[in-house]
């Protein structure tokens, strides 16, 4: 089944989260795509990712970077695996078949287009965000 999940919060637990289902999704063998929207499209294009409250204690933070890796998604920093690095997540993420998308509406919103992260594919307008959606299983809202 092909999937469709929405990412829209700028938490590196959120990412992570999206992240682990869609690589999930084509070890399997399915076509899957994350949408980044909102917040997480913000912090994609240069503001900053947060930690959800019960996961900003540099313990838990430690502890989630060292969990994700042990179970194969790639979050830890190349350098330091106590720390994570959503970039490389996503540069893996990509190399694996995952594809990884500019929501229109809030790239032209937040006037970031041109801030884009070359990692994103930027989806034209909302008539090609309905066409990727479509005949997915869509997870997440806008």
């Amino acid at each position: 089944m092909d999937v469709f999940l929405i990412c829209r919060d700028a938490l590196e637990n959120a990412v992570i989260a999206n992240v682990a289902v869609a690589m999930d999704v084509r070890r399997r063998g399915g076509a899957v795509a994350i949408l980044f929207t909102e917040e997480a499209l913000a912090a994609l294009a240069g503001q900053s990712f947060g930690w959800s409250p019960l996961f900003r204690t540099r313990e838990a933070r430690i502890g989630i970077s060292r969990g994700a890796t042990r179970l194969g998604i790639p979050v830890a920093a190349e350098r330091d695996d106590r720390w994570t690095d959503v970039g490389r997540m996503l540069d893996a993420a990509r190399a694996a078949g995952v594809e990884l998308l500019a929501c229109p509406v809030w790239s032209d919103i937040l006037g970031i287009r041109d801030a884009l992260p070359d990692r994103l594919t930027p989806v034209a307008n909302l008539a090609t965000l309905e066409r990727w959606m479509t005949g997915r299983q869509v997870i997440g809202a806008l």
